[in-house]
């Protein structure tokens, strides 16, 4: 058999996609959060997008997941648009994916058990005794199933994130979304979650989307790195791309382009650059004097009374 043409290995590639975002718009009455914006996510690949906040990081999430649908543009899961299909398409669809949310929202009034059980309840028509089942499963992929009976008020932070993990493996995803998976939690838990994302991933062939900031956190799980700034992409690529960019000398920046500089600043966390410079460029002298966004006369709200 001949090889596969350059054509035919690009549409080999297309076959693998599980979410495509194509031209994305979302604006907020007035306020752009992200403009313009393509991306391609291909299954068994761990996906970080990261950006400053209010870059737009998770509201892109939210758009994926169909929590709110798009000012212009079209986001497809699994093929389908989701703007365009009914409600129990969507839900249907919403079956095929896991979310670990921030703060893991984990029901307080139910056990770790009963947490993780619920999806399987509520979803599916499997017998109490394989759910109970499934649940221990879940549990100690996440090392967890000792704390089972507890509730959230009696565990860590980091047991919530790993007992919102478990909740979000309950249907057996095909992708599991992360929100901020390091978000508050100290260097050696951190850690320990980037390998339960990497153990996870490997092991159950999930794509996994992980919204961050953490550098630490990004650098270790992903293959492929998305940098949003300004509602805008600057740069997606492999993870070696982006530690190159960190490695270069301070001389070799200088010579990069703009978009690339703003990359290098936020992934190495240097305290001056082109994105502090930006906080810059409007005169105080002008902003105390008025001149810049003076204030309403009128208060923003009237009184009734």
């Amino acid at each position: 058999m001949p090889p596969a043409t350059a054509g035919q290995q690009a549409t080999n590639r297309d076959d693998d996609v599980v979410i495509e975002v194509d031209d994305l718009l979302m604006q907020f009455g007035k306020q752009t959060v992200l403009s313009g914006l393509d991306l391609k996510v291909r299954r068994g690949e761990t996906l970080v997008v990261m950006g400053g906040s209010g870059c737009g990081k998770s509201t892109l999430l939210r758009l994926m997941i169909g929590a709110i649908a798009p000012t212009r543009g079209r986001i497809r899961l699994f093929g389908e648009d989701i703007a365009k299909v009914d409600e129990s398409r969507l839900d249907a669809l919403r079956r095929r994916f896991g979310i670990l949310f921030q703060s893991g929202a984990l029901y307080q009034s139910m056990s770790i058990a009963e947490n993780v059980a619920l999806p399987m309840r509520e979803l599916t028509d499997l017998p109490p005794d394989l759910i109970d089942l499934q649940v221990k499963m879940k549990l100690e992929a996440v090392g967890l199933r000792e704390h089972a009976d507890k509730f959230p008020a009696q565990i860590s932070g980091g047991m919530k994130k790993r007992a919102g993990l478990a909740r979000a493996l309950a249907l057996d995803p095909e992708i599991i979304f992360y929100d901020e998976p390091s978000a508050g939690l100290d260097p050696v838990t951190s850690a320990e979650i980037d390998q339960l994302i990497i153990t996870l991933t490997k092991k159950l062939g999930v794509t996994s989307v992980v919204v961050t900031h953490e550098m630490d956190s990004a650098f270790t799980i992903a293959d492929r790195m998305v940098m949003l700034d300004k509602g805008r992409c600057l740069k997606i690529g492999p993870r070696a791309d982006y530690e190159r960019i960190r490695g270069l000398s301070k001389d070799d920046a200088e010579r990069l382009p703009e978009d690339d500089r703003i990359v290098r600043q936020f992934i190495r966390g240097d305290a001056y650059g082109p994105i502090t410079d930006r906080r810059t460029l409007t005169s105080y002298a002008d902003d105390l004097m008025g001149l810049l966004n003076p204030l309403p006369a009128s208060p923003s709200i009237t009184p009734t009374r």
